[in-house]
Protein backbone atom coordinates (compact mmCIF):
# COMPACT_ATOMS: atom_id res chain seq x y z
CA UNK A 1 0.00 0.00 0.00
CA UNK A 2 1.84 3.50 -0.86
CA UNK A 3 2.16 5.90 1.56
CA UNK A 4 -0.58 8.76 1.75
CA UNK A 5 0.30 12.04 0.66
CA UNK A 6 1.36 14.32 3.24
CA UNK A 7 1.44 12.16 5.98
CA UNK A 8 4.64 10.89 7.93
CA UNK A 9 5.80 7.55 6.86
CA UNK A 10 5.73 4.73 9.35
CA UNK A 11 8.23 1.86 9.37
CA UNK A 12 7.53 -1.46 11.65
CA UNK A 13 11.38 -2.63 12.40
CA UNK A 14 11.75 -6.24 14.07
CA UNK A 15 13.57 -5.61 17.06
CA UNK A 16 13.49 -6.29 20.92
CA UNK A 17 12.72 -3.14 22.20
CA UNK A 18 12.95 0.74 20.77
CA UNK A 19 16.26 2.36 21.50
CA UNK A 20 14.10 4.88 23.99
CA UNK A 21 12.83 1.83 26.05
CA UNK A 22 13.97 2.46 29.26
CA UNK A 23 13.42 -0.82 31.69
CA UNK A 24 14.79 -1.84 34.75
CA UNK A 25 17.09 -4.84 34.54
CA UNK A 26 14.58 -6.98 36.25
CA UNK A 27 12.39 -6.32 33.75
CA UNK A 28 14.30 -6.46 30.78
CA UNK A 29 15.50 -10.03 32.25
CA UNK A 30 12.19 -11.09 32.74
CA UNK A 31 11.12 -9.82 29.23
CA UNK A 32 13.60 -10.65 27.33
CA UNK A 33 14.09 -7.78 25.52
CA UNK A 34 17.72 -8.29 24.05
CA UNK A 35 16.11 -11.62 22.26
CA UNK A 36 18.36 -13.78 23.77
CA UNK A 37 21.21 -12.18 23.04
CA UNK A 38 22.28 -8.45 23.71
CA UNK A 39 23.92 -8.19 21.15
CA UNK A 40 20.94 -8.17 18.75
CA UNK A 41 20.23 -4.42 20.38
CA UNK A 42 23.64 -3.70 18.54
CA UNK A 43 22.01 -3.74 15.17
CA UNK A 44 18.47 -3.28 15.82
CA UNK A 45 19.32 0.14 17.38
CA UNK A 46 21.41 1.32 14.75
CA UNK A 47 19.12 0.20 12.12
CA UNK A 48 16.28 2.43 14.37
CA UNK A 49 18.61 5.52 14.16
CA UNK A 50 19.58 5.11 10.64
CA UNK A 51 15.67 5.16 9.27
CA UNK A 52 14.45 7.72 11.74
CA UNK A 53 13.74 11.09 9.29
CA UNK A 54 11.70 13.97 10.11
CA UNK A 55 8.95 12.50 7.61
CA UNK A 56 9.42 8.76 9.11
CA UNK A 57 8.32 7.40 12.54
CA UNK A 58 10.09 3.93 13.29
CA UNK A 59 8.10 1.46 15.48
CA UNK A 60 9.54 -1.68 17.06
CA UNK A 61 7.81 -5.20 16.91
CA UNK A 62 9.14 -6.66 20.05
CA UNK A 63 10.64 -9.51 17.98
CA UNK A 64 7.03 -11.27 18.31
CA UNK A 65 5.76 -12.75 14.80
CA UNK A 66 2.44 -12.44 14.81
CA UNK A 67 0.72 -13.51 11.42
CA UNK A 68 -2.89 -12.73 12.45
CA UNK A 69 -1.20 -8.94 12.54
CA UNK A 70 -0.59 -8.99 8.82
CA UNK A 71 -4.17 -6.81 8.26
CA UNK A 72 -3.49 -4.28 10.92
CA UNK A 73 0.57 -4.02 9.44
CA UNK A 74 -1.06 -3.62 5.97
CA UNK A 75 -2.98 -0.98 7.40
CA UNK A 76 -0.74 0.95 9.67
CA UNK A 77 2.48 0.81 8.01
CA UNK A 78 4.38 1.54 5.03
CA UNK A 79 7.16 -0.67 5.29
CA UNK A 80 8.57 -3.89 7.49
CA UNK A 81 12.42 -3.75 8.01
CA UNK A 82 13.81 -7.08 9.30
CA UNK A 83 17.39 -6.63 10.78
CA UNK A 84 18.98 -10.20 10.75
CA UNK A 85 22.15 -11.71 11.81
CA UNK A 86 22.95 -15.38 11.06
CA UNK A 87 19.42 -16.66 10.67
CA UNK A 88 20.06 -19.10 8.35
CA UNK A 89 20.71 -21.58 10.51
CA UNK A 90 18.64 -24.69 11.79
CA UNK A 91 18.08 -23.60 15.01
CA UNK A 92 16.13 -20.75 13.96
CA UNK A 93 14.61 -22.52 11.30
CA UNK A 94 11.01 -22.51 13.49
CA UNK A 95 10.97 -18.72 13.49
CA UNK A 96 12.23 -18.20 9.99
CA UNK A 97 9.08 -20.06 8.91
CA UNK A 98 6.85 -17.93 10.98
CA UNK A 99 7.92 -14.82 9.77
CA UNK A 100 7.45 -16.22 5.73
CA UNK A 101 4.09 -16.75 6.87
CA UNK A 102 4.16 -12.95 7.88
CA UNK A 103 5.53 -11.58 4.86
CA UNK A 104 3.30 -13.72 2.71
CA UNK A 105 0.98 -12.16 3.72
CA UNK A 106 2.11 -8.30 4.03
CA UNK A 107 1.16 -6.24 0.74
CA UNK A 108 3.49 -3.27 1.80
CA UNK A 109 7.61 -3.46 1.01
CA UNK A 110 9.36 -5.76 3.19
CA UNK A 111 13.49 -5.04 3.26
CA UNK A 112 15.83 -7.52 4.86
CA UNK A 113 18.89 -5.73 6.18
CA UNK A 114 22.21 -7.93 7.03
CA UNK A 115 20.98 -11.46 7.02
CA UNK A 116 23.79 -14.22 7.06
CA UNK A 117 24.30 -18.06 6.68
CA UNK A 118 25.73 -19.72 9.47
CA UNK A 119 28.22 -22.61 8.98
CA UNK A 120 32.07 -23.39 9.82
CA UNK A 121 34.90 -21.29 8.73
CA UNK A 122 35.64 -23.58 5.57
CA UNK A 123 32.37 -21.99 4.26
CA UNK A 124 30.61 -25.76 3.67
CA UNK A 125 27.28 -25.24 3.36
CA UNK A 126 26.04 -28.85 3.90
CA UNK A 127 24.83 -28.11 6.98
CA UNK A 128 21.81 -25.97 5.79
CA UNK A 129 20.90 -28.45 2.87
CA UNK A 130 17.50 -29.86 5.20
CA UNK A 131 16.62 -26.66 5.04
CA UNK A 132 17.16 -25.24 1.71
CA UNK A 133 13.32 -25.44 1.38
CA UNK A 134 12.17 -22.40 3.85
CA UNK A 135 15.20 -20.34 2.96
CA UNK A 136 13.65 -20.68 -0.33
CA UNK A 137 10.18 -19.80 0.86
CA UNK A 138 11.70 -16.66 2.93
CA UNK A 139 13.66 -15.18 0.18
CA UNK A 140 11.03 -15.61 -1.91
CA UNK A 141 8.58 -13.80 -0.11
CA UNK A 142 11.15 -10.70 0.69
CA UNK A 143 11.93 -10.45 -2.87
CA UNK A 144 8.67 -10.53 -4.11
CA UNK A 145 8.31 -7.05 -1.68
CA UNK A 146 11.74 -5.79 -2.20
CA UNK A 147 14.40 -4.66 -4.68
CA UNK A 148 17.13 -6.64 -3.26
CA UNK A 149 17.95 -8.69 -0.21
CA UNK A 150 20.70 -7.46 1.90
CA UNK A 151 23.03 -9.86 3.21
CA UNK A 152 26.16 -10.26 5.51
CA UNK A 153 29.42 -11.41 3.33
CA UNK A 154 30.37 -12.91 0.81
CA UNK A 155 29.32 -16.35 2.03
CA UNK A 156 25.65 -16.02 2.35
CA UNK A 157 25.87 -14.12 -1.19
CA UNK A 158 27.12 -17.46 -2.62
CA UNK A 159 25.05 -19.28 -0.67
CA UNK A 160 22.15 -17.97 -2.38
CA UNK A 161 23.18 -17.14 -5.46
CA UNK A 162 23.84 -21.13 -5.62
CA UNK A 163 19.84 -21.41 -4.89
CA UNK A 164 19.09 -19.31 -7.21
CA UNK A 165 18.30 -15.77 -6.22
CA UNK A 166 20.39 -12.86 -8.27
CA UNK A 167 18.72 -10.04 -6.07
CA UNK A 168 21.36 -10.42 -3.45
CA UNK A 169 23.78 -7.47 -1.90
CA UNK A 170 26.35 -7.84 0.32
CA UNK A 171 25.89 -4.63 2.87
CA UNK A 172 27.43 -6.23 5.67
CA UNK A 173 25.78 -5.20 9.05
CA UNK A 174 23.51 -2.11 9.99
CA UNK A 175 24.95 -1.86 13.30
CA UNK A 176 28.66 -0.16 11.70
CA UNK A 177 26.51 2.76 10.04
CA UNK A 178 25.17 3.69 13.56
CA UNK A 179 27.65 6.69 13.50
CA UNK A 180 27.60 7.13 9.29
CA UNK A 181 30.01 7.78 7.24
CA UNK A 182 32.75 8.52 9.83
CA UNK A 183 34.18 5.92 11.62
CA UNK A 184 38.00 5.77 12.92
CA UNK A 185 39.61 3.29 15.03
CA UNK A 186 43.03 4.32 16.53
CA UNK A 187 45.26 2.66 18.96
CA UNK A 188 45.71 5.10 22.65
CA UNK A 189 48.85 3.55 23.43
CA UNK A 190 51.63 1.98 21.92
CA UNK A 191 51.44 -1.33 23.81
CA UNK A 192 49.31 -3.10 26.01
CA UNK A 193 50.82 -3.38 29.50
CA UNK A 194 49.78 -4.73 33.18
CA UNK A 195 47.75 -1.56 33.57
CA UNK A 196 46.11 -1.95 30.27
CA UNK A 197 42.07 -2.05 30.31
CA UNK A 198 40.86 -4.87 28.25
CA UNK A 199 37.24 -6.19 27.50
CA UNK A 200 37.16 -9.58 26.55
CA UNK A 201 33.62 -11.54 25.36
CA UNK A 202 33.22 -14.99 24.27
CA UNK A 203 30.35 -17.62 23.71
CA UNK A 204 29.65 -20.86 25.53
CA UNK A 205 31.15 -22.92 22.82
CA UNK A 206 33.94 -20.86 22.19
CA UNK A 207 35.06 -21.36 26.35
CA UNK A 208 33.66 -24.91 26.00
CA UNK A 209 34.95 -26.18 22.80
CA UNK A 210 37.35 -23.91 20.88
CA UNK A 211 39.84 -22.99 23.57
CA UNK A 212 39.03 -19.91 24.87
CA UNK A 213 38.21 -20.77 28.13
CA UNK A 214 42.47 -21.21 28.41
CA UNK A 215 42.85 -17.70 26.56
CA UNK A 216 40.46 -16.06 29.41
CA UNK A 217 42.13 -17.32 32.12
CA UNK A 218 45.91 -16.64 31.27
CA UNK A 219 45.00 -13.15 30.56
CA UNK A 220 43.39 -12.62 33.73
CA UNK A 221 46.34 -14.25 35.87
CA UNK A 222 48.45 -11.14 33.51
CA UNK A 223 45.96 -8.18 33.52
CA UNK A 224 44.32 -7.13 36.36
CA UNK A 225 42.06 -4.95 34.75
CA UNK A 226 40.82 -7.19 32.06
CA UNK A 227 36.64 -7.31 32.29
CA UNK A 228 34.73 -10.49 30.90
CA UNK A 229 31.38 -9.04 28.92
CA UNK A 230 29.05 -11.41 28.44
CA UNK A 231 25.85 -11.17 25.72
CA UNK A 232 23.24 -14.06 26.52
CA UNK A 233 19.97 -13.80 28.72
CA UNK A 234 21.39 -16.82 30.59
CA UNK A 235 24.30 -14.70 31.14
CA UNK A 236 22.62 -11.90 32.37
CA UNK A 237 20.50 -13.84 34.57
CA UNK A 238 23.16 -15.60 36.45
CA UNK A 239 24.96 -12.49 37.18
CA UNK A 240 21.70 -10.69 38.38
CA UNK A 241 20.27 -13.59 40.28
CA UNK A 242 22.41 -16.06 39.93
CA UNK A 243 20.23 -18.77 38.18
CA UNK A 244 21.91 -21.53 37.05
CA UNK A 245 18.99 -23.17 35.19
CA UNK A 246 20.01 -22.87 31.97
CA UNK A 247 21.93 -25.55 30.27
CA UNK A 248 24.84 -22.94 29.71
CA UNK A 249 25.39 -23.32 33.57
CA UNK A 250 27.23 -26.07 33.03
CA UNK A 251 30.12 -24.02 31.30
CA UNK A 252 31.92 -23.59 34.26
CA UNK A 253 34.83 -21.94 32.77
CA UNK A 254 33.05 -18.99 31.40
CA UNK A 255 33.63 -15.59 33.56
CA UNK A 256 29.65 -15.03 34.13
CA UNK A 257 29.51 -18.15 36.36
CA UNK A 258 29.26 -17.99 39.45
CA UNK A 259 32.17 -20.49 40.63
CA UNK A 260 34.42 -18.86 38.11
CA UNK A 261 37.19 -16.15 39.75
CA UNK A 262 36.15 -12.96 37.51
CA UNK A 263 32.44 -13.28 38.90
CA UNK A 264 34.16 -13.14 42.55
CA UNK A 265 36.20 -10.40 41.58
CA UNK A 266 33.21 -8.41 40.16
CA UNK A 267 35.03 -8.28 36.68
CA UNK A 268 31.87 -9.37 34.34
CA UNK A 269 29.01 -7.62 32.81
CA UNK A 270 26.25 -7.89 30.73
CA UNK A 271 24.32 -4.85 28.92
CA UNK A 272 20.73 -4.69 28.29
CA UNK A 273 21.32 -1.36 26.21
CA UNK A 274 23.35 -0.26 23.64
CA UNK A 275 24.03 2.70 24.43
CA UNK A 276 25.67 2.00 27.91
CA UNK A 277 27.63 -0.97 26.34
CA UNK A 278 29.22 1.26 24.03
CA UNK A 279 30.05 4.33 26.34
CA UNK A 280 31.86 1.71 28.74
CA UNK A 281 33.63 0.57 25.85
CA UNK A 282 35.58 4.06 25.62
CA UNK A 283 36.99 4.09 28.46
CA UNK A 284 39.04 0.61 27.56
CA UNK A 285 42.13 0.39 25.85
CA UNK A 286 41.49 -3.13 23.38
CA UNK A 287 38.59 -5.31 23.18
CA UNK A 288 38.91 -8.96 21.66
CA UNK A 289 36.92 -12.33 21.70
CA UNK A 290 34.47 -14.39 19.88
CA UNK A 291 31.75 -12.29 19.69
CA UNK A 292 30.94 -10.19 16.71
CA UNK A 293 28.25 -7.63 17.91
CA UNK A 294 30.91 -7.78 21.74
CA UNK A 295 33.52 -6.01 19.25
CA UNK A 296 31.55 -4.35 17.20
CA UNK A 297 30.27 -2.90 20.49
CA UNK A 298 34.07 -1.50 21.09
CA UNK A 299 34.61 -0.30 17.23
CA UNK A 300 31.72 2.05 17.53
CA UNK A 301 33.69 3.66 20.93
CA UNK A 302 36.22 4.18 18.92
CA UNK A 303 38.26 1.29 20.99
CA UNK A 304 40.57 -1.05 18.86
CA UNK A 305 39.56 -4.65 18.45
CA UNK A 306 39.62 -8.21 17.23
CA UNK A 307 37.56 -10.89 16.57
CA UNK A 308 38.46 -14.13 17.56
CA UNK A 309 36.46 -16.32 14.58
CA UNK A 310 34.51 -19.17 14.74
CA UNK A 311 32.27 -19.71 11.91
CA UNK A 312 31.66 -18.45 8.57
CA UNK A 313 29.17 -15.56 10.15
CA UNK A 314 31.62 -13.85 12.20
CA UNK A 315 34.18 -14.14 9.44
CA UNK A 316 32.67 -13.17 6.68
CA UNK A 317 31.63 -9.97 8.77
CA UNK A 318 35.10 -9.27 9.81
CA UNK A 319 36.42 -9.82 5.98
CA UNK A 320 33.84 -7.40 4.59
CA UNK A 321 34.58 -4.45 6.78
CA UNK A 322 37.91 -5.48 7.29
CA UNK A 323 38.05 -5.85 10.98
CA UNK A 324 41.23 -7.27 12.57
CA UNK A 325 40.25 -11.30 13.33
CA UNK A 326 41.83 -14.32 13.88
CA UNK A 327 40.67 -17.88 13.01
CA UNK A 328 39.90 -19.68 16.35
CA UNK A 329 40.87 -22.63 15.40
CA UNK A 330 44.46 -21.65 14.99
CA UNK A 331 44.74 -20.04 18.09
CA UNK A 332 46.90 -21.52 21.31
CA UNK A 333 46.83 -21.24 25.11
CA UNK A 334 49.53 -19.00 25.15
CA UNK A 335 47.69 -16.15 22.82
CA UNK A 336 48.09 -12.63 24.63
CA UNK A 337 46.31 -9.98 23.98
CA UNK A 338 48.99 -7.85 23.53
CA UNK A 339 50.08 -9.84 20.56
CA UNK A 340 46.71 -8.97 19.20
CA UNK A 341 46.92 -5.50 19.69
CA UNK A 342 50.01 -5.26 18.04
CA UNK A 343 49.00 -6.81 14.90
CA UNK A 344 45.62 -4.97 14.73
CA UNK A 345 45.62 -2.82 11.07
CA UNK A 346 42.59 -0.78 11.26
CA UNK A 347 43.84 0.83 7.85
CA UNK A 348 41.33 -1.22 5.69
CA UNK A 349 38.50 -0.44 8.16
CA UNK A 350 38.40 2.90 8.44
CA UNK A 351 39.83 3.54 5.07
CA UNK A 352 37.08 1.64 3.59
CA UNK A 353 34.31 2.89 5.70
CA UNK A 354 32.71 5.65 3.22
CA UNK A 355 32.58 3.11 0.58
CA UNK A 356 30.90 0.53 2.45
CA UNK A 357 28.30 3.44 3.99
CA UNK A 358 27.56 4.57 0.32
CA UNK A 359 26.96 1.38 -0.59
CA UNK A 360 24.35 0.52 1.90
CA UNK A 361 22.56 3.77 1.93
CA UNK A 362 22.40 2.84 -1.95
CA UNK A 363 20.96 -0.38 -1.13
CA UNK A 364 18.09 1.30 1.08
CA UNK A 365 17.51 4.09 -1.75
CA UNK A 366 16.84 0.93 -4.11
CA UNK A 367 14.55 -0.32 -1.42
CA UNK A 368 12.49 3.07 -0.84
CA UNK A 369 13.95 4.20 2.70
CA UNK A 370 14.88 7.19 3.71
CA UNK A 371 17.83 7.20 5.79
CA UNK A 372 18.93 9.82 8.32
CA UNK A 373 22.52 11.05 7.00
CA UNK A 374 20.84 11.98 3.55
CA UNK A 375 17.29 12.77 4.34
CA UNK A 376 17.88 13.63 7.69
CA UNK A 377 19.56 15.58 10.37
CA UNK A 378 22.54 12.58 11.02
CA UNK A 379 20.88 11.41 13.49
CA UNK A 380 21.15 14.67 15.63
CA UNK A 381 17.75 14.54 16.80
CA UNK A 382 17.81 10.75 17.79
CA UNK A 383 21.21 11.13 20.28
CA UNK A 384 19.98 14.29 21.57
CA UNK A 385 16.97 12.09 22.61
CA UNK A 386 18.76 9.30 24.26
CA UNK A 387 20.76 11.79 26.50
CA UNK A 388 17.86 12.61 28.07
CA UNK A 389 16.87 9.16 29.03
CA UNK A 390 18.77 7.39 32.33
CA UNK A 391 19.60 3.50 31.09
CA UNK A 392 20.33 1.11 33.84
CA UNK A 393 24.40 -0.03 34.11
CA UNK A 394 25.80 -3.16 32.93
CA UNK A 395 24.52 -5.76 35.23
CA UNK A 396 27.53 -7.22 37.37
CA UNK A 397 27.88 -9.99 39.52
CA UNK A 398 25.42 -10.76 42.50
CA UNK A 399 27.86 -11.02 44.99
CA UNK A 400 26.55 -8.78 48.05
CA UNK A 401 23.81 -9.92 50.49
CA UNK A 402 23.65 -6.23 51.66
CA UNK A 403 20.05 -4.85 52.29
CA UNK A 404 19.92 -2.47 49.32
CA UNK A 405 20.31 -5.11 46.81
CA UNK A 406 18.26 -7.75 48.36
CA UNK A 407 15.14 -4.77 48.38
CA UNK A 408 15.79 -4.15 44.44
CA UNK A 409 15.14 -7.58 44.10
CA UNK A 410 12.59 -8.66 46.16
CA UNK A 411 11.21 -5.20 45.82
CA UNK A 412 10.46 -6.41 41.57
CA UNK A 413 9.20 -9.67 42.56
CA UNK A 414 6.53 -8.10 45.08
CA UNK A 415 5.43 -6.14 42.38
CA UNK A 416 5.32 -9.10 40.36
CA UNK A 417 3.19 -11.04 42.77
CA UNK A 418 0.95 -8.12 42.77
CA UNK A 419 0.16 -7.82 39.24
CA UNK A 420 -0.40 -11.73 39.47
CA UNK A 421 -3.10 -11.24 42.27
CA UNK A 422 -4.91 -8.33 39.84
CA UNK A 423 -5.08 -10.96 37.15
CA UNK A 424 -6.24 -13.85 39.31
CA UNK A 425 -9.18 -11.14 40.82
CA UNK A 426 -10.29 -10.55 37.26
CA UNK A 427 -9.91 -14.34 36.17
CA UNK A 428 -12.43 -15.06 39.27
CA UNK A 429 -14.55 -12.28 38.12
CA UNK A 430 -14.68 -13.62 34.71
CA UNK A 431 -15.59 -16.89 36.60
CA UNK A 432 -18.45 -15.60 38.18
CA UNK A 433 -19.72 -14.05 34.95
CA UNK A 434 -20.10 -17.60 33.45
CA UNK A 435 -16.60 -18.35 32.51
CA UNK A 436 -16.22 -21.95 31.11
CA UNK A 437 -13.02 -22.92 32.73
CA UNK A 438 -13.40 -24.22 36.20
CA UNK A 439 -12.35 -21.70 39.56
CA UNK A 440 -9.65 -24.71 40.36
CA UNK A 441 -7.85 -24.85 37.16
CA UNK A 442 -7.82 -20.97 36.45
CA UNK A 443 -6.38 -20.77 40.06
CA UNK A 444 -4.16 -23.37 39.48
CA UNK A 445 -2.77 -21.89 36.03
CA UNK A 446 -2.41 -18.40 38.48
CA UNK A 447 -0.31 -20.17 40.72
CA UNK A 448 1.76 -21.93 37.99
CA UNK A 449 2.48 -18.27 36.56
CA UNK A 450 3.59 -16.98 40.02
CA UNK A 451 5.48 -19.49 40.74
CA UNK A 452 7.44 -19.48 37.71
CA UNK A 453 7.86 -15.77 37.55
CA UNK A 454 9.67 -15.27 41.19
CA UNK A 455 9.90 -19.40 42.59
CA UNK A 456 13.16 -19.02 40.70
CA UNK A 457 15.02 -15.67 41.75
CA UNK A 458 13.81 -16.31 45.28
CA UNK A 459 15.44 -19.40 45.31
CA UNK A 460 18.56 -18.15 43.32
CA UNK A 461 18.34 -15.16 46.14
CA UNK A 462 18.29 -17.23 49.18
CA UNK A 463 20.97 -19.62 48.23
CA UNK A 464 23.54 -16.52 47.56
CA UNK A 465 22.48 -15.40 51.19
CA UNK A 466 23.84 -18.92 52.27
CA UNK A 467 27.10 -18.92 50.65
Amino acid sequence: MPPTPNREKRILLRSGKSPYDVFPVEEALHQDVIATNSGNLIFSDASHKILETPGTEVVSNGVRTEVAAADRINEEYDAFVVPLANAFRPSFEPQLKRLTRLISRLRIPVVVLGIGAQAGLSYNAARLKPMEPSVREFVSAVLDRSASIGVRGEFTEKYLKDLGFHDVEVIGCPSLFMYGKELAVTKRTSALSGDSRIAVNGSHSAVQKQGLDKVIARAHARYPHLTFIGQNLSDARQLHWRDLSHPNARVTAIPTHPDHPMYREDKVRVYVDPVTWIDDLRGYDFSFGSRIHGNIAALLAGTPATVLCGDSRTLELCRYFDIPHRRIDKLTAELDPAQLYEEADFTGFSGGHLERFERFTAFLDRNGLENTFTHGDGGAAFEARMKELTFPAGVRPWNDADLASLTSRFGWMHSRIAELSLDNAQLKRELERGAATSGTAASASVYRRARRVVGRPIRRALQSGRQ
